[in-house]
């Protein structure tokens, strides 16, 4: 039956640093993001090691959850969302990571967003590390190039864990972990960026430096999710990745094993470790060919085995094609771009559209690993306009979730255990690629534009009555 488990869980996904705000208020510290300048889709993001002045920093207020929260969930309950997924921001429990005691104030922050989602029968969805972490570990360790980020790593978990272990069942540990095996994953997800000044997307790249800091990801979410399966037997723990669905562009034997390579180290290398619990066997050869060497201490690889993962969740925004010839058409997406496919229309920023292939993606996640899959992010961005009236008319929008949540349910036809769907952005905040506000995903619109200004209002678009009734059939009426 190609229907939706009756507790499947709908809702929407934000993350800390591109929607919280409040950057350095009650005793938050500053984390990588805040350091980052906004962007636009032909000016590149930077990152800056000091703050220049007259530059905007948009994720110090984004769109200003912390002082919104009420309002937000509220607006989420009014679509009947069941789930909602967030991220806990490093710096306002540990403003620098390395403090010996919790920030009490971030702290009762997160006890007030949990239990007003408890108010409307939310369930939490909570990423521990959402591509930020204390820009003071940057300095120290060179992020997560730094053994020691491991045990402040672990330090900062027990501390949530012991203090929502009645609010919080799922557990996130690290967004799009494998990011980490992209050039671009130095400046958003590992931090090894030390003295560096430029754009976000452009950090210098040292493989050596950032598999080994991956490597200490890997580490640190093993020891988390066996620490949580020790003292927290009702805590449900995932991994969650980018999911850069690829295919051959022909059917010439060397486009099809240059798309397996590239699936093997971007989509199935991190998952293979938290899922399966050990290096896979290509990576060996990967690691032989860049002369990269993983250096693992006493316990690393018992660690991995006994820190699995209980479900899976991943990123799908679209699908691009392989080939071994370097000359073909390239197009953007996803933190990484790729081949056109001809056969695929795009977004306004390029991004190609593929609702067939998030069946495809859930069969192979599916076929691969057997455990529960979530989609815990997917969505369109585009440019909304604002009505003189206040409306805006999303109709792409809600062809484009339309379209994937038709094929998430072919997939389950398939066979494929699949728990909920939490669309990105599922409210406007600020770009994480671009830095731009004017790149928007939400059923609901934020008045705030890429130069700083706005009254932060917030405003339904046409696809939140529309997701209101998809979530209040259960995915069947679309």
């Amino acid at each position: 039956m190609n229907t939706f488990r009756t507790d499947f869980l709908w809702g929407g996904a934000t993350a800390a640093n591109q929607y919280e705000g409040g950057w350095d208020v009650d005793g938050k510290g500053v984390s990588i993001s805040d350091m980052c300048t906004n962007g636009s889709h032909t000016t590149p993001k930077r990152i800056t090691p000091t703050f220049e002045e007259g530059t905007l920093y948009p994720s110090h207020e984004a769109t200003d959850f912390y002082h919104h929260y009420e309002e937000d969930i509220a607006l989420f309950a009014e679509m009947g969302f069941k789930t909602f997924r967030l991220s806990i921001a490093w710096t306002r429990i540990f403003p620098t990571g390395m403090e010996e005691s919790p920030n009490e104030t971030g702290l009762a922050f997160y006890d007030k967003v949990f239990d007003e989602c408890k108010k409307y029968n939310i369930e939490p969805l909570v990423t521990i590390s959402h591509y930020e972490m204390p820009y003071a570990l940057v300095e120290k360790c060179n992020g997560w190039e730094g053994r020691e980020c491991i045990g402040y790593f672990e330090k900062y978990c027990k501390v949530i864990f012991e203090r929502y272990k009645d609010k919080v069942k799922y557990w996130l540990t690290f967004n799009e972990i494998n990011a980490g095996t992209m050039i671009m994953g130095a400046a958003i997800s590992l931090g090894t960026i030390k003295g560096y000044s430029g754009a976000v997307m452009g950090a210098p790249d040292e493989p050596q430096v950032r598999f080994q800091a991956l490597h200490h990801q890997f580490v640190a979410s093993a020891k988390v999710v066996k620490y949580a399966h020790e003292k927290y037997p009702q805590f449900k723990m995932g991994n969650m990745c980018l999911f850069a669905t690829m295919y051959p562009f022909t059917c010439n034997p060397d486009d099809i094993i240059e798309t397996q390579k590239q699936m093997r180290m971007v989509n199935w290398l991190c998952s293979d470790i938290q899922v399966r619990g050990e290096y896979p066997a290509y990576a060996k050869r990967f690691f032989e060919e860049k002369n990269i060497t993983i250096k693992m201490e006493q316990g690393d690889e018992e660690l991995l085995r006994e820190g699995l993962v209980d479900f899976y969740t991943f990123s799908y925004y679209m699908s691009n094609c392989v080939s071994a010839n370097p000359t073909k058409e390239q197009t953007e997406g996803n933190m990484l771009g790729g081949i056109k496919n001809p056969y695929l229309k795009a977004s306004d920023w390029g991004w190609q559209i593929d609702p067939k292939g998030l069946r495809y993606t859930l069969n192979e996640i599916y076929d691969r690993y057997r455990i529960p899959l979530m989609v815990v992010e997917n969505g369109l961005g585009a440019h909304d306009k604002l009505e003189e009236d206040g409306s805006i008319h999303d109709t792409y929008r809600i062809d484009y979730m339309r379209e994937h949540i038709a094929q998430m349910k072919e997939a389950v036809g398939d066979g494929v255990d699949l728990m909920g769907y939490t669309p990105w952005g599922c409210i406007d905040l600020v770009s994480a690629s671009t830095g731009e506000m004017a790149k928007r995903y939400g059923f609901i619109y934020l008045d705030k534009y890429d130069d700083g200004t706005g009254s932060l209002k917030r405003m339904r678009k046409d696809s939140f009555a529309w997701y209101k009734k998809v979530i209040a059939s259960n995915g069947e009426e679309l």
